[in-house]
């Protein structure tokens, strides 16, 4: 997940193998010996997934893959099958972001919320909770309630004192997640594993080929999926696009990026609406939003400082139907009152699960300095939000033995990958869709919608985007190129 993320799309609280790339792809092709698992025996849902026609099971997969008859740990799987045989083609495995965001639920909230029939009729969609989340083996760093609320972002830094003040608490949290009681999982936690036992899942379905749709973090999910199982892969749908390096220290400080392209969206919406007694332009709600970050750093108003302002600032940025719930926040806040707390209930795993794929995935950067150096950059370049996400995190001091490389994301395989994207998303920015869209090449086609918020399909408003991604999965037909959608205004 992207701090403290929810499926905001959905406006719902839900998400040592190799040395070398060489050797990573050559794991691919030994995951499944024999392309054969047990049948997964289906039954009822736990009560967090409960909703009609949702089945549920589990699935044993290796911990490590290089040791295939090694520890093995549980992986939580869903389906909602087809209720039309005569239609079905196959399935379409799901995963709504993160990391660590459960996705069990996924399936039933996306044929509830929107997902056109024909593709429900066309598919058992197949959602699961990735490795460490949710009821797949879930890991923890013993997270504090105060922990839990003060979100993933760190301190927003306005000099290089802060930078090293927010090392002692980024160490505090790396040194309580490799002292867990799950830290055994942590050099296996990864977006490559959960890619193998994802083809595990497959394998235990029965299927020869898989299609997949995947959002934000999912996008990543996805892609190495393409990679480690270019020939696996059915129709490949990436709807809001993390750049071919995953989710690593540049993709996080790209978020501010993110914030400053789609933030004059909101601030006109507020403009617009002079009760809320924010500023009647857009320039007033800007300056309304620095002076009351500045205001709440100095005195934060019930906890929430000028930090956890901006997160949920960013949070609420992600769809147009949470702008009114974030305005009375800032209003709220602007008047001195307190507002209910951001974490969800039992957040501690999904954090948690997400610091373990995050700081595994890939080194991000250990020296303070360089923390310093694009702090003062970032805060220029972005200044709602740079100073926070280019700050020191708990990656900085995470143990990397025994850990594989990267998965290197590239364009051999076939052409079936879709890519879909909107110009101002601001947690997943246009820049790195173009940059996955690159490194995959001729193996993908990319829409963009000329809108704002974070997803595309299928809760988003463009028609036109919706409409090529619905036409991919039924009838498997590509956009003839790659095609920018026009702007469409709710009426």
């Amino acid at each position: 997940m992207w701090p403290r993320r929810r499926v905001l799309a959905l406006t719902l609280t839900l998400v040592a193998v190799a040395a070398t790339a060489l050797a990573a792809a050559s794991a691919a092709t030994t995951d499944t010996p024999k392309d054969t698992a047990a049948p997964l025996k289906w039954g009822p849902c736990p009560k967090e997934a409960a909703a009609p026609r949702l089945e549920c099971a589990t699935l044993q997969v290796p911990l490590n893959y290089s040791q295939p008859d090694g520890r093995q740990i549980e992986i939580a799987v869903s389906r909602l099958a087809s209720d039309q045989p005569s239609k079905r083609r196959g399935v379409l495995f799901t995963n709504p972001g993160g990391p660590g965001a459960a996705g069990l639920i996924y399936p039933a909230a996306l044929a509830a919320l929107g997902m056109p029939k024909e593709v429900v009729d066309s598919y058992d969609l197949i959602g699961f909770d990735p490795r460490g989340a949710g009821r797949s083996s879930p890991v923890t760093c013993d997270l504090t309630a105060e922990q839990q609320e003060r979100g993933a972002f760190p301190t927003y830094a306005r000099s290089a004192a802060d930078v090293t003040r927010e090392a002692t608490y980024a160490r505090t949290v790396a040194r309580q997640c490799t002292g867990s009681r799950s830290a055994w999982m942590l050099p296996h936690t990864t977006t490559a594993n959960t890619a193998r036992d994802m083809d595990r899942i497959r394998a235990a379905l029965g299927e020869r080929k898989i299609s997949y749709l995947g959002a934000s973090y999912g996008t990543s999910l996805g892609s190495v999926y393409a990679t480690l199982f270019p020939t696996r892969g059915d129709r490949i749908l990436l709807d809001s696009n993390l750049g071919p390096q995953g989710y690593d220290a540049g993709a996080f400080r790209l978020v501010a990026k993110g914030m400053e392209e789609r933030f004059p969206d909101f601030a006109d919406f507020v403009a617009d609406h002079p009760e809320y007694g924010l500023g009647t332009t857009s320039r007033q709600v800007t300056a309304k939003f620095f002076e009351l970050a500045k205001r709440l750093d100095d005195h934060p108003v019930g906890g929430v400082d000028g930090t956890m302002l901006r997160g949920r600032t960013l949070d609420g940025l992600y769809a147009d139907t949470l702008w009114p719930d974030l305005a009375k926040t800032w209003q709220s806040l602007d008047q001195g009152k307190p507002v209910p707390p951001a974490a969800p209930p039992n957040a501690e795993n999904s954090m948690a699960a997400r610091l373990y794929v995050l700081c595994a995935d890939t080194r991000w950067p250990t020296k303070t300095g360089e923390y310093q150096r694009d702090v003062a950059k970032d805060r220029l370049l972005y200044p709602k939000l740079g100073g926070s996400t280019a700050n020191i995190g708990p990656c900085a001091f995470w143990p990397h033995t025994s850990y594989e490389q990267p998965v290197k994301i590239g364009d051999r395989g076939p052409s079936n990958i879709l890519l879909v994207q909107n110009k101002r998303d601001p947690g997943t920015p246009l820049i790195g869709a173009k940059k996955l869209r690159w490194a995959l090449g001729g193996r993908a086609t990319m829409v963009t919608a000329d809108e704002g918020g974070h997803g595309v399909y299928p809760f988003g408003r463009n028609t036109c985007a919706n409409d090529a991604v619905t036409t991919y999965l039924v009838a498997g037909k590509l956009p003839a190129h790659d095609t920018t959608c026009a702007a469409e205004r709710a009426s």
